[in-house]
């Protein structure tokens, strides 16, 4: 007896297939505009639709951000591995930096996601991924000398968390203010640069110091009140 294959999915309607798009579309921009705290009901106002349409597409709002930041999540990971392709060690690091950091100029809900405020469960994969990239973008300008040879990876991601500081700061006032500051990071990390009076942060003290971070910005569930003990 052989196995009945199951029946291929069906396609939404067209009128459903759009509203999903609609969706997609408007969580995008108030993602970008006001950061993760919209709620699925704003989404679906935004997209001009009813709330029921919303939660008939996606259980959460939640559901929707993963899947959009984790696109954005992939696109600096590729930016990275795009870096590691550029001849010149020193154009391919600066070249990294200008992409993940200029990313997130235009998204406030990916600077939430960098800066720890948000947490999509994505983020400790990209780090993962992005730990061998950027070892990798480090070791090579320093065998070229031009990189200090005492900087390291996580100095690099330090950096970025710092950039995202400043984009979060003057997005909405002059939005390429980060570009200063990295022109100053990256005069420190030229050889020849003043001496560092503290060591880097090893990598498992950067997750800890990235974590403890995150731990600290998310508000503590507030307790039930207390049910007044009834009198008999």
């Amino acid at each position: 007896m052989t196995a009945q294959a199951h029946p291929p999915a069906r396609p939404l309607r067209k009128d459903a297939a759009r509203n999903r798009e609609l969706l997609i579309t408007a969580a995008r921009e108030l993602f970008a505009q006001r950061g993760l705290d919209v709620s699925l009901e704003d989404i679906a106002q935004h997209a001009g639709l009813g709330v029921g349409t919303g939660y008939r597409h996606f259980a959460s709002k939640n559901e929707i951000a993963s899947a959009l930041l984790g696109q954005t999540l992939d696109a600096v990971v590729a930016s990275g591995e795009q870096a590691l392709t550029v001849e010149d060690p020193w154009r391919a690091l600066v070249g990294f930096f200008e992409a993940a950091v200029a990313v997130q100029v235009g998204d406030r809900g990916l600077r939430e996601v960098f800066l720890g405020v948000q947490d999509t469960g994505q983020i400790e994969y990209v780090h993962g991924r992005m730990t061998v990239i950027v070892t990798e973008l480090v070791r090579r300008a320093q065998r070229a000398g031009v990189l200090r040879k005492d900087a390291a990876a996580t100095d690099i991601g330090m950096i970025i968390t710092m950039m995202s500081a400043v984009t979060e700061i003057t997005a909405d006032f002059a939005p390429d203010t980060w570009r200063r500051y990295l022109a100053l990071c990256l005069a420190g990390l030229k050889p020849g640069a003043a001496r560092l009076p503290l060591p880097a942060l090893t990598e498992e003290q950067f997750r800890d110091a990235i974590d403890h971070h995150k731990k600290a910005l998310r508000p503590t569930a507030k307790p039930a009140p207390a049910r007044a003990k009834s009198s008999r």
